[in-house]
């Protein structure tokens, strides 16, 4: 099997598990399994099934992978702060390079009707700002604040992940699989929060397909600025700050103040001191890591996965046929693609 050693061992690191831990589960030596995952040695299917069934997947999914157009991500797109701790980022860019495969065995047996696309642009012919109002543009949005990022993020074919990192210091990763986008946002942020997470991977799905740069985050947040907050409406609203407006933009754009801060700023309507005395007022009222208003602002729910597993289901697809065609095991009791009572077209 191609790849599968590759797999075998992001598998692995997205169960949290050590190689020692592994191989007790699936009753191999160690050795044995270093092997594996270093395409030393192939598994025979008793191994295979016993390996599969400790990750939490199906032997198909192993099987499937060298069918993944480029293999498996090595990096992920990932909003993430410094000091963030490596295991745990790892932990989760494997996580998100399995639901790439899970994606992908999903893809194969259904096709997404979406209403738009995500376009990949060359940022040699166009700013991550000209990048945002095309993609504003191409999907026909309403001028001003964006209502429902999630939704139209899956409208245009995305597939949007929420899930508890176990951390504040991790937002989000994305990463492309074949013509299909995965989106990983983390529950624990709130509402503000998110929605910049998901603009920023939006970004990055838009802008970094392809070629990179050392400006990558960057870039990011100069599209996700402008996509959520574009210069012409936001610009004449910011030209006096204060707390009092900050409330007042915050609740009218969906993004966090101290975003609304940085948008100001890059924008060049206030100076470095105000920008530090804005600062120093959020920290005096405790707001620098619990912002107020934010449990205001509409909740950015994904439903997409949901979606899909419903109309799977509807077509006559069994339970376990659906956890059969995503690539998990029977007895992981939650996953993205389980049914809930919600419809989506399928071709």
């Amino acid at each position: 099997m191609r790849d599968f050693g590759e797999v075998l061992s992001t598998a692995r690191r997205a169960s949290g598990l050590t190689q020692e831990e592994l191989a007790e589960l699936a009753e191999v030596t160690q050795a044995t399994l270093s092997r594996y995952e270093n395409d030393q040695r192939a598994p025979d299917d008793d191994v295979l099934e016993r390996l599969a069934r400790a990750l939490g997947v199906t032997a198909d999914l192993f099987r499937a992978a060298g069918r993944v157009h480029g293999g498996l991500a090595v990096d992920a797109h990932m909003r993430r702060r410094q000091s963030a701790k490596p295991t745990v980022w790892r932990q989760l860019e494997a996580q998100l390079n399995m639901y790439r495969l899970h994606a992908r065995l999903v893809c194969e047996e259904v096709s997404i009707r979406a209403e738009q696309s995500i376009p990949r642009l060359d940022l040699f012919e166009t700013t991550p700002e000209a990048a945002a109002r095309i993609v504003r543009m191409q999907w026909r949005m309403p001028v001003g604040p964006v209502r429902g990022l999630v939704r139209w993020m899956e409208a245009a074919g995305c597939i949007i992940i929420e899930e508890d990192f176990g951390t504040a210091r991790v937002d989000g990763l994305s990463q492309w699989i074949d013509d299909y986008p995965v989106v990983m946002i983390n529950m624990r942020a709130p509402t503000d929060r998110k929605r910049l997470t998901l603009a920023h991977e939006l970004g990055h799905l838009v802008l970094h397909s392809e070629d990179v740069s050392a400006e990558i985050e960057d870039e990011a947040n100069r599209f996700a600025g402008e996509f959520l907050m574009p210069t012409e409406m936001v610009r004449p609203q910011m030209r006096t700050l204060n707390l009092g407006r900050l409330h007042d933009l915050k609740r009218e754009w969906g993004t966090s103040m101290q975003a609304l801060i940085e948008r100001a700023n890059h924008l060049n309507l206030i100076t470095a001191s105000q920008r530090t005395n804005l600062y120093k007022s959020l920290s005096a009222k405790g707001w620098r890591t619990s912002e107020p208003l934010s449990d205001e602002l509409l909740p950015e729910v994904p439903s997409l996965t949901r979606a899909i597993g419903d109309a799977m289901a509807s077509k006559g697809f069994s339970a376990a046929e659906i956890d059969r065609i995503a690539g998990f095991d029977p007895a992981v009791t939650d996953h993205p693609f389980r049914p809930q009572r919600t419809r989506l077209q399928l071709v």
